[in-house]
């Protein structure tokens, strides 16, 4: 089995490699081909990989290129970590929305709008490689922002699945709270990429017990505090949001917040700087600590289960990903992307029977969906039009004025990704 990991150099890397070593059982690896643009850290993170690997006994064989199209050759599946424009682009995502009192943030808002411009336009070429050297293969998504990523992917006929880590840590997170096996719960898991609720936590799998209500009276206040969020909302609602739905439900507390702040780019830039160092001490044969601040947790294991899952393997049955609608939610269209739990196996993923939403997450489903219509768009098509309909369409911006302005801030910081600006 070949895998290919685009973005390969990314200082999130060890953790999937680490994945990868623990879990060869569940998805055993004989070539794993990591492919980035960056010689420098690729040499640096390829290094540390196969030191991992050594040290816990895996036979496989890492290769490091920046040649694409030699590294997805004859993969079984590719999975994309991409960050178009670096941290540098990130940091500007999260800054200049802050001028007209609006959320900035990489995935979401006018900053996610940003990345999916820049980002949109790679992946598909990327895919086209992939399906040129070997049309089987699946591609895996991990790159955001992950919803609006896939259905660009999946409108461009390639095998994709979208993948996001905010599920599985609510599942590690819960069975921590609950003193069961992580195996043990199941999620009824609904919404669109970062915008998600649990609406259900079920014991044993989808027809199990719910226990969300008694999960939530005996430890509302450590769910709430992981969310950032008062108890109160958590408790009026119901259901536990996701982190991302802090910025909607308290939009203006939150910009005031990141105000008065260094960005997070700026913190994940320099932990990269300390982690790229560490990964270059050759004793060094196990993931730092510090790659756990960095983000992404129980990114590797979702991965594995899902790419174990998709090529025939001994994956999970059922997994939350990122998937085309389908009828799934009726009141969205069948090509967009939502992120639920589904059926996986070697035919793709299929979203499991959803029950009515209720109007208040339906509502903001269907919103985001228009606006994440007009942002596939834009990226696919350009033009400030376009880009200009996509924020007037956004729920955290939605003013006309407001719209005019992150236009052209939008543009000017993105000039050099933008191929029709």
């Amino acid at each position: 089995m070949k895998l290919a990991v685009v973005g390969g150099g990314s200082t999130y890397t060890p953790e999937l490699i680490d994945g990868f070593a623990r879990l060869r059982d569940t998805l055993p690896i004989e070539e794993l081909v990591l492919v980035d643009p960056a010689a420098d850290r690729l040499e640096l993170v390829g290094g540390l990989a196969r030191r991992i690997f050594a040290k816990q006994g895996h036979p496989g064989r890492i290769v490091t290129t920046s040649d694409v199209d030699a590294g997805v050759a004859d993969a079984d599946a590719v999975l994309l970590q991409l960050r178009v424009g670096g941290q540098a682009a990130r940091n500007q995502d999260e800054t200049w929305p802050l001028e007209c009192g609006c959320v900035g943030q990489e995935t979401t808002g006018a900053g996610g709008l940003a990345k999916a411009l820049r980002t949109v336009p790679v992946v598909l070429d990327i895919a086209e490689r992939v399906r040129r050297t070997n049309p089987n293969a699946w591609i895996i998504d991990f790159t955001n922002p992950v919803g609006i990523v896939t259905r660009a992917l999946l409108q461009a006929g390639h095998k994709a699945v979208g993948l996001c880590n905010v599920a599985i840590g609510f599942q590690r997170k819960f069975a921590r709270l609950l003193d069961v096996a992580p195996g043990q719960v199941h999620l009824d898991h609904v919404g669109l990429n970062h915008l998600t609720w649990e609406t259900g936590v079920r014991l044993g799998g989808p027809e199990g017990e719910d226990v969300l209500p008694a999960l939530l009276e005996q430890h509302g206040d450590a769910v709430a505090e992981d969310l950032h969020m008062p108890r109160a909302i958590v408790d009026r609602l119901g259901v536990v949001p996701s982190y991302y739905l802090r910025y909607y439900y308290q939009h203006d507390a939150v910009v005031e917040e990141l105000r008065t702040k260094p960005s997070r780019a700026s913190e994940v830039a320099e932990m990269e700087r300390t982690l790229l160092e560490m990964y270059g001490d050759p004793a060094l044969d196990e993931k730092p600590e510090l790659l756990a601040k960095r983000g992404g947790a129980f990114y590797s294991e979702a991965a594995v289960d899902l790419a174990a899952s998709l090529l025939g393997g001994g994956g999970s049955p059922y997994q939350v990903v990122n998937t085309a609608n389908n009828g799934t939610l009726p009141f969205l269209p069948d090509d967009a992307v939502i992120e639920v739990q589904a059926s996986v196996d070697g035919k793709g993923a299929r979203p499991l029977a959803v029950p009515r939403l209720d109007p208040l997450f339906a509502g903001l489903i269907a919103n985001v969906t228009g606006y994440e219509d007009l942002a596939l768009d834009a990226a696919l098509r350009g033009g400030r039009d376009r880009v200009f309909k996509a924020l007037l369409a956004h729920p955290l911006i939605g003013q006309y004025a407001y719209a005019e302005q992150l236009t052209d801030s939008l543009i000017a910081h993105n000039r050099e990704h933008l191929a029709w600006a």
